[in-house]
């Protein structure tokens, strides 16, 4: 099932110049979704056609591209773990809401719509493969930042997300990151609240 968003700024452009963003990363994850897709068509033609259903959902995942339509314009491109990134290396902001929603990963592949009335509207055509991890939530009260640390590395994380499952610094985060490659995001799938002792708490 895809997850769309449609903003409800229009017009709008960020104030913020993009953060670099790694080039190499992204074609990185790009083949690797292509190579993920022409495996599973290749088994598709090997399988015995009784075995394949007539309505099997099959999974596609173009190339970056940037065209103009009669509808406005439309960029693919890859979700960086705040926002998504062009195939010209510009980053388009995501609403926090929507991408902590969605449960989006770094590395999805996501296609952007620009309304000739400059409303965006998000749709994820090719999720990576996850990988679940349970680690301590941790809050950085000078930035105001959440972070989930599993073993050694640290994973940043939306405080959207946190905020939405009432998170809070010394509750543990289930989160999704991807399984076949290094991130510094991960999305959150829920919060495992901490057990408060009753022998410290006092009445």
């Amino acid at each position: 099932m895809e997850n769309t968003y449609q903003s409800a700024e229009e017009n709008q452009t960020p104030a913020v110049a993009p953060a670099p963003v790694d080039k190499t990363a992204i074609l990185i994850n790009i083949l690797r979704t292509m190579n993920e897709n022409i495996a599973a068509a290749l088994r598709l033609l090997d399988a015995p056609s009784a075995s394949i259903s007539a309505d099997a959902p099959v999974r596609t995942t173009p190339l970056p591209a940037q065209t103009a339509g009669v509808m406005g314009t439309i960029v693919e491109g890859i979700f960086d773990g705040k926002g998504m990134v062009g195939p010209d290396g510009k980053e388009y902001p995501i609403p926090p809401n929507y991408a902590s929603k969605s449960k989006l990963v770094e590395g999805d592949m996501l296609k952007l719509t620009v309304t000739p009335t400059g409303a965006f509207i998000f749709k994820q055509i090719g999720p990576i493969e996850r990988d679940r991890k349970v680690g301590a939530l941790v809050h950085d009260r000078e930035v105001d930042e959440f972070t989930v640390i599993v073993g050694d590395k640290r994973y940043r994380v939306l405080k959207a997300s946190i905020t939405y499952f009432h998170g809070a610094d010394g509750d543990e985060a289930v989160i999704l990151v991807p399984k076949a490659s290094p991130s510094k995001w991960a999305a959150v799938e829920n919060v495992i609240k901490r057990q408060v002792d009753p022998a410290t708490v006092g009445f």
